[in-house]
């Protein structure tokens, strides 16, 4: 069962794509779009949690300004619209879909995880060095999280939930000094945490939409050590 529902936020009503399980779930994930919205691919991506007994909600980040989706092509239009979303704004989006969670679905913070690509990555990161209690935090080839105008990784002493990162290891937008930075900089923070870089795999690598950039072995590696990642920290659903 798929659907749009209107969520509140601080900054005024956020359209959020729903996806639900055949059954009522007691377990959640956010997922949080990349660049281009929360187009097919995010919507796809989902489902796909919905078919393995989660709630999936995808929150449009895009809100305050009203741009949608944006094709594959649309690089150079995505570049200011991200820009423009700080830590408070994900913040304050990624909280109200909580809120919405918890109210509405009966399922709180502990029994949810919040999972983001590529822009969509940094600002899961950024979620969780500013709200506490989260399940387990995915972070899918997310720039911008150790350096750039909106990076965070200063803020990892507040982050307390297990936290898995994929990185792909000929990304141009997380260059190895960078991945350095989080594994010692998350280390030093005592965060519970993994990260795994992908040889021969470049930014996107697991957006199957994107055959130019799609890497099956990489992506399956990845998909399959963040279920196991997911069950292992939420647990199965309720029959």
């Amino acid at each position: 069962m798929q659907d749009w529902i209107t969520v509140e936020t601080g900054d005024g009503p956020m359209r959020v794509y729903a996806a639900r399980p055949a059954s009522p779930a007691d377990r959640a994930v956010v997922v949080l779009q990349e660049a281009f919205g929360v187009n097919e691919h995010i919507q796809d991506i989902a489902r796909r949690f919905a078919a393995r007994g989660f709630l999936a909600l995808a929150p449009d980040l895009f809100h305050r300004t009203g741009a949608g989706t944006l094709g594959y092509d649309q690089h150079a239009e995505a570049m200011p619209l991200i820009g423009a979303i700080g830590p408070d704004a994900i913040t304050t989006d990624v909280r109200a879909v909580l809120d919405h969670l918890a109210v509405e679905e009966g399922v709180g913070a502990a029994r949810t995880a919040v999972v983001g690509f590529c822009f969509g990555g940094r600002a899961a990161f950024t979620a969780a060095t500013a709200i506490p209690g989260l399940a387990a935090t995915v972070v899918f080839y997310g720039p911008g999280i150790a350096a750039g105008p909106h990076a965070v990784l200063d803020r990892a002493g507040s982050i307390d939930a297990p936290l898995l990162l994929h990185v792909g290891g000929e990304d141009p937008t997380i260059p190895a000094d960078q991945v350095a930075a989080i594994d010692e900089t998350l280390g030093k923070a005592g965060v519970a945490f993994e990260q795994h870089v992908y040889a021969g795999a470049g930014h996107a690598f697991a957006c199957d939409a994107r055959p130019n950039m799609f890497r099956a072995d990489a992506a399956t590696a990845a998909w399959g050590r963040t279920h196991a990642f997911l069950d292992r920290h939420l647990g199965v659903t309720a029959p």
